[in-house]
């Protein structure tokens, strides 16, 4: 399988050098082939801070299987700048290798196209996290800010001190699961900022429930957030309802199961969907699963000239509880009801696009804002995205020391979801007008073999 994916580059990058008319050196090599101990591993560590990451394959031999550690990656350079890119896409030892390798091999032209463009463009757009508004902090967004900046200038932006002059040098906002209200300032902000062809992307969590809150008392009474932007995304085009979805299928957490020794076993919480990217759209396409935390349902509002497409989804097998909502980390212990959760797939995530209202049409400049802001009635065609999950692109952060886990690894289950994909899926299609996305739709077939012979 992993001969398949090395052909397939092969191929690519042979097809690169025959037409793209200059010289184009391509080399293949083994980092740590001959190295043992401390050598070996200050190689993976310098390679790891490039954005180069090693695999772990299972290799059957005589004896059993041998474990080698891999690295399915290129660097894309020119001059003294570099690009890392990621070659093999979805690994998860519970899948199918035949469907991660054919998953990459689709993905290739998309992200060499993608790192060579960017490298000879020397465009590095600015995206930027709002703060100051109760968003995730640094450490939660830690990886999503380091895997952004191997590509973009990725940092925070406090909307009540940027100036107009800030707002025009972005070209993606990402609002990251803000717990308190926006005053019309903000917004007023927000609203030029897509009105000029910003890009924005809203993670929000319309509810206050969390598992940090459940688990000192051992209960939690989830009530609505006030965040003053419902007005703003209905007129947008979207709505993110005030309700918790509960899904069979979910990610699993660490439970307390009592007894002297304070055993502790993870157990499937309903209350962490696990959102199926909508494989009818190239953006998300090949994506693993992407883990959500205590989301919201998402539904789309009828804006002329604004197109909806989804983007995440449950699975059919869901139940939607209206908020304010007790919840208890007993519920661990209840099986999902087949019946009350035989349901159709509810969407999480939505991406809108089209020319967009202003929110503030025929309304006056609020208190706060100074400057020069020219706020056209709609903007020209644009994109946003809006999710019900404020914590999509959190990254774990040990209780113990602080370290910070990959953005989409679950510490507890040692598995990776789609969740750092998905950012920079999302990233590339935001600032990117050319629409490499379309490269992903390519399709290779899977011949199977027949094993019974």
């Amino acid at each position: 399988s992993f001969k398949r994916l090395k052909n397939a580059t092969q191929d690519l990058l042979a097809d690169y050098k025959a037409y793209s008319g200059v010289d184009l050196k391509v080399e293949f090599a083994d980092p740590i082939s001959g190295l043992t101990g401390p050598d070996r591993d200050t190689v993976i560590s310098n390679l790891y801070q490039l954005g180069v990451e090693p695999t772990t394959l299972n290799i059957k031999n005589n004896d059993g299987f041998a474990q080698k550690v891999i690295f399915p990656m290129a660097i894309v350079e020119t001059g003294d700048k570099h690009i890392p890119v990621k070659l093999l896409h979805n690994l998860d030892a519970s899948g199918s290798y035949e469907q991660n390798i054919n998953s990459s091999i689709e993905n290739l032209e998309y992200v060499f196209t993608s790192a060579i463009q960017k490298l000879l463009s020397g465009d590095r757009p600015r995206i930027g996290f709002t703060e100051g508004n109760g968003e995730l902090s640094d450490a939660h967004l830690s990886d999503a800010l380091k895997s952004l900046s191997e590509s973009y200038e990725a940092g925070r932006v406090n909307l009540d001190v940027i100036d107009k002059a800030g707002l025009d040098k972005l070209k993606l906002m990402i609002v990251a699961k803000p717990q308190k209200a926006f005053t019309e300032a903000q917004k007023y902000k927000l609203n030029y900022f897509v009105m000029n062809g910003g890009r924005l992307v809203w993670c929000i969590d319309q509810s206050s429930a969390d598992l940090d809150s459940m688990a000192r008392s051992g209960e939690q009474l989830t009530v609505n957030r006030s965040l003053n932007l419902d007005d703003m995304l209905f007129i947008y085009g979207a709505r993110v309802n005030y309700n918790i979805l509960a899904d069979a299928n979910c990610a699993e957490i660490p439970v307390n199961m009592g007894g002297q020794d304070g055993e502790i076993q993870m157990a499937p919480w309903v209350f962490y969907p696990l959102l199926m990217p909508d494989t009818a759209n190239s953006l998300v396409r090949n994506l693993d699963g992407v883990r959500s935390e205590f989301a919201s349902t998402v539904d789309t509002i009828g804006v002329r000239g604004i197109v909806k497409k989804s983007l995440l989804q449950s699975s059919a097998f869901n139940k939607i509880h209206s908020t304010p909502k007790l919840l208890s980390l007993q519920m661990v212990s209840e099986q999902p009801d087949p019946k009350s959760y035989a349901s159709v797939p509810q969407m999480v995530g939505v991406l809108l696009e089209g020319s967009f209202p202003s929110v503030f049409m025929n309304r006056a400049v609020p208190a706060g804002v100074s400057g020069d802001y020219i706020v056209p009635l709609q903007s020209k065609n644009n994109r946003m995205i809006v999710i019900g999950d404020g914590d999509v692109f959190k990254n774990q952060v040990s209780s113990r020391d602080g370290s910070v886990f990959p953005l989409g690894f679950d510490r507890y289950m040692q598995r990776n979801y789609g969740n750092k994909a998905l950012l920079l899926n999302i990233a590339d299609y935001m600032t990117n007008d050319r629409d490499l996305i379309a490269l992903r739709n390519k399709e290779v077939k899977i011949r199977v073999l027949d094993k019974t012979v």
